[in-house]
């Protein structure tokens, strides 16, 4: 049975001299390039009508459906009418460069294990980024008509009519729920349906005095390139991470825990 030999004088040294390089250097350059994409990505999160860069004041997105319905129209968002996904996405990168900021040039890592947890702290706050926008909120419909959304647009929406916009991956998506009444003496069992991304035709809720039923869904979505932009952003960094971590690990079995 082979058994793993430990390494030499000389062998040893060259790995601690690449491994100091390591730490001294390679590591600072890497931080560098995250801060710099980071910062990037944080300006897609700016929010409309808030002063700083970022995305104009005033969007319009055309909105489609694959559907054999083919509903289509323009959206025009104003000020912070859908912020929510976008702030929380933003928070997060905020805190990864945040977390790069304490640790700058002119800081002396001393060893692996340090790196490794900034780097799993980083990826943390950039993986919750990522899913903020790639897994949508599950709502129910009273929480969708509390949201006020059905109140933003210009005209008013008629009373049978229920909205929820929210973002998907590089999507804006704008889902329309037509809704009637369940009279009183309704011989239907009335089931209210719990949370979803999307309710289906024939999903009841209570809402006020009323018990209402969805009788049909439309959902359209338009492409958003800013969002595209930030979700590349995210997948890069998380790389960086992972591929300076695997660069540490190659050492941890003899200077994880060794101060330089």
């Amino acid at each position: 049975m082979a058994t793993a030999m430990a390494p030499t004088a000389v062998e040893r040294a060259v790995l601690e001299e690449e491994f100091r390089w390591l730490l001294h250097d390679e590591v600072h350059a890497v931080l560098r390039q995250l801060q710099d994409i980071l910062k990037e990505a944080s300006l897609r999160f700016t929010l409309p009508g808030s002063g700083m860069e970022g995305p104009a004041k005033q969007e319009n997105f055309i909105l489609g459906s694959s559907g054999t319905d083919q509903v289509k129209g323009v959206l025009t968002l104003q000020g912070d009418a859908l912020s929510q996904a976008i702030q929380d996405a933003r928070n997060h990168v905020s805190q990864a460069i945040y977390l790069l900021n304490n640790r700058d040039e002119s800081y002396q890592f001393r060893t692996g294990a340090e790196v490794l947890k900034l780097m799993d702290a980083v990826m943390l706050q950039l993986t919750r980024a990522r899913n903020r926008l790639t897994t949508p909120a599950t709502l129910t419909l009273p929480e969708i008509a509390a949201s006020g959304l059905t109140r933003m647009f210009t005209p008013a929406l008629p009373s049978d009519l229920l909205v929820n916009v929210y973002i998907n991956l590089n999507k804006l998506c704008l889902t329309v729920y037509q809704l009637h009444t369940l009279q009183p003496n309704s011989t239907k069992n009335f089931r209210p349906a719990g949370g979803s991304v999307l309710h289906s035709p024939g999903a009841m809720f209570e809402w006020g005095a009323q018990r209402l039923e969805v009788s049909h869904v439309h959902k359209v979505e338009s492409v958003i390139p800013w969002l595209n932009d930030a979700l590349v952003f995210f997948t890069v960094s998380l790389q960086l991470c992972q591929q300076l971590k695997d660069k540490i690990s190659v050492f941890s079995s003899y200077w994880s825990y060794r101060p330089f």
